[in-house]
């Protein structure tokens, strides 16, 4: 249990943003949607030390991923936040964003992350505007000792009565809806694309597996440990298997094993960064050799680069369009919906909003992630008595 001086610090740091001594970045993005509430954890007895960002909360309590990584800062945790908002408002959730972080290491032995998941558990308890889910570096198993402690989580087991995000691979088949819908804007047949994707983990390998039931190849994937590429194409379920294994995809039997950064050199029809934000940025963004890139991780281009592309007429469709997959059957799980309701939610949730965003694109030649955040903004303002002008 959290000590009394502990709980006090949380408590005060949620009320003073002096006392956070929060970088100046944070209040440069500070606008009226957000961030409502930021906090900063610290619990000497386990070295616990954690980030929460409540962003925005108008159209009802904030759903959103528990990231757990050494590096995390405050002002990613916000911009997370912040896409989660975006994303909640798009899908027309009756949800606002929120994203929390526990820095530490997410391959700790067992006993130690699921001390850390739940003290961290416990520290948010009366937090309750913010509803945790699985994230990089936790998952269902973590959502589960969340629930036990506090009452509250999304992305459970089966066996809690939820639906296990990582294991049905929800933001993949949001990917792969979205993948149908953008294909046919610029002129590219699903059915044989070359697909390519960074960060071969629980989004990466699902978006490869349904799209692969479209006829889409996977020529090439990358992990912490190296890229592995195959111009004929790799068998999508014995790399899945290797990966479940817990091996490297440069294990793979064939191919070539590059380094880990040339998957960014790979030419492709379909480039999806499935991994950390901010990989594509303009040191390498002119590497990139494709027609399509959706953005399966949050926040994976950052804005130059995107404006990069979008002179290149490299379409890409931003992060909260296109992996809304997860939140979507998070949303659906939490009011006791099915797997059935979650998929078929997600397949005309997807559908309509990349049709929408990619409409008004071709029309006025903005950029999508333009498009899409003024689209967004005007759903958080339809919701009564809010306006964020």
């Amino acid at each position: 249990m959290l000590s009394d001086t502990s709980h006090l610090r949380i408590m005060t740091l949620q009320a003073d943003r002096k006392i956070m001594q929060l970088p100046e970045s944070i209040f440069q993005f500070a606008d009226d949607l957000g961030p409502a509430k930021v906090i900063h954890i610290y619990e000497p007895t386990t070295g616990l030390k954690a980030i929460v960002v409540v962003d925005n909360i108008v159209c009802g309590p904030a759903i959103g991923g528990v990231r757990m990584a050494v590096d995390v800062t405050t002002e990613e945790v916000f911009r997370l936040a912040r896409a989660m908002t975006l994303k909640n408002a798009m899908a027309e959730l009756p949800h606002g964003g929120g994203k929390s972080a526990i820095l530490a290491d997410p391959k700790l032995p067992l006993v130690e992350k699921e001390r850390l998941v739940r003290t961290f558990a416990r520290s948010i308890k009366d937090v309750t505007e913010y509803i945790p889910g699985p994230d990089m570096g936790t998952d269902e198993r973590c959502m589960a000792w969340v629930k036990e402690e506090i009452g509250r989580a999304v992305g459970l087991p089966r066996e809690k009565g939820g639906i296990p995000l990582d294991e049905v691979g929800a933001t993949g088949y949001g990917l792969s809806v979205c993948a149908e819908v953008a294909s046919s804007f610029c002129n590219l047949n699903l059915d044989g694309a070359r697909v390519v994707i960074q960060g071969f983990g629980s989004v990466g390998k699902h978006a490869a597996r349904f799209l692969a039931e479209k006829g889409a190849i996977l020529i090439a994937a990358a992990d912490s440990q190296g890229t592995l590429f195959h111009s004929q194409g790799i068998d999508v379920n014995e790399l899945i298997a290797l990966k479940n294994t817990g091996q490297s995809v440069i294990n793979y039997r064939n191919g070539k094993k590059l380094a880990r950064d040339a998957v960014i050199d790979i030419e492709c029809d379909i480039w999806i960064p499935a991994a950390r934000p901010d990989v594509i940025h303009t040191d390498n963004v002119s590497r990139l050799q494709t027609q399509l890139v959706l953005q399966g991780a949050n926040i994976p281009f950052t804005e130059a680069a995107e404006n990069l592309c979008h002179q290149r007429n490299i379409l890409f469709v931003p992060d909260f369009i296109a992996n809304a997959g997860g939140v979507i059957c998070a949303a659906v799980e939490y009011r006791g919906g099915s797997f059935t309701d979650a998929f078929q939610t997600i397949a005309e949730k997807i559908r309509h909003n990349t049709t929408v965003v990619l409409e008004k694109v071709f029309q006025t030649r903005m950029l999508p992630r333009q498009v899409a955040i003024e689209l967004a903004k005007q759903r958080v303002c339809s919701v009564k008595n809010f306006s964020y002008l």
